[in-house]
């Protein structure tokens, strides 16, 4: 059974996810749709960073946006006696389109998934989903990330350092077969491909992929990689085992690589 995290976790007693991220770096502030003409509670963390760290008053302008929704030009309407922040949107622009590529990855420990969840929505993946391994630890798969709000902060928090407002879809699945049976790539992918230096097909620098228009699929184990079984379930689903270097990797350093390698074949670049 596939379990689809919906992105609506929230923090008893908060006003959702991004009420209670603090950002050291906020490159835009991102608002809920529900949240749109209610105030800003003064110790919520955007209210801190927009006169705290940013010294903005009443009158004054900054970059805004809504979670899936348009960017634009936000200004303080009025401070509050009680700190609270009156604000007002001005939105025009469409938010740019997630790169068309999905990661699969072995749960990993919570304080790696965290980093994780924010370094690939920073780089603007369309998809992430955390799959059950036969190597992995089992109890990271019933992390309270999933259920407390603390994964949606983290894409947020990607998201907002990116200047977007889109986050990636989120979901779990049990055990990798049940990834592969439910194809969650739903078209003809441009490519699919397993990070492996464990007897490696070829090197993930040398592929040159196809001109297509579907997503690239890119599988990756977690910390002690993928079994023996595993490996021949990703081979009968198609996917090449590319190898990354001689070196065993982090999992978040050998997600982040992956994407990076794939950002590059698709041309993000420039």
């Amino acid at each position: 059974m596939v379990w689809r995290y919906d992105g609506l976790g929230r923090l008893p007693g908060d006003r959702g996810a991004l009420g209670v991220v603090y950002l050291a770096i906020m490159n835009l502030i991102l608002f809920e749709p529900d949240e749109l003409g209610l105030p800003l509670p003064k110790r919520d963390g955007r209210a801190v960073h927009l006169v705290k760290v940013l010294h903005k008053g009443a009158g004054d302008s900054f970059d805004a946006g809504v979670v899936e929704g348009l960017r634009g030009t936000g200004t303080v309407s009025a401070i509050r006696s009680n700190g609270d922040v009156d604000f007002s949107l001005d939105l025009d622009e469409e938010p740019r389109s997630p790169y068309p590529i999905r990661v699969a990855v072995g749960f990993p420990r919570p304080i790696q998934l965290r980093r994780l969840l924010r370094d690939l929505s920073n780089l603007g993946v369309e998809a992430i989903d955390l799959v059950g391994t036969e190597l992995g630890e089992k109890s990271y798969q019933d992390t309270n990330l999933l259920t407390d709000g603390g994964a949606r902060s983290a894409l947020i928090e990607g998201a907002v350092q990116a200047r977007d407002t889109r986050l990636p879809v989120l979901a779990t699945y049990p055990n990798l077969s049940a990834w592969l049976d439910g194809a969650p790539w739903g078209q003809t992918p441009r490519a699919l491909l397993a990070p492996d230096n464990v007897r490696p097909e070829a090197a993930f620098a040398a592929l040159a992929l196809p001109p297509a228009t579907g997503p690239v699929v890119l599988a990756l184990g977690s910390e002690r990689g993928w079994s023996d079984r595993e490996r021949k379930q990703l081979e009968r689903g198609g996917f090449i085992r590319a190898s990354m270097g001689e070196r065993a990797l982090r999992t978040e350093t050998a997600c982040v690589a992956a994407v990076v390698l794939a950002l590059e074949k698709i041309g993000a670049f420039g």
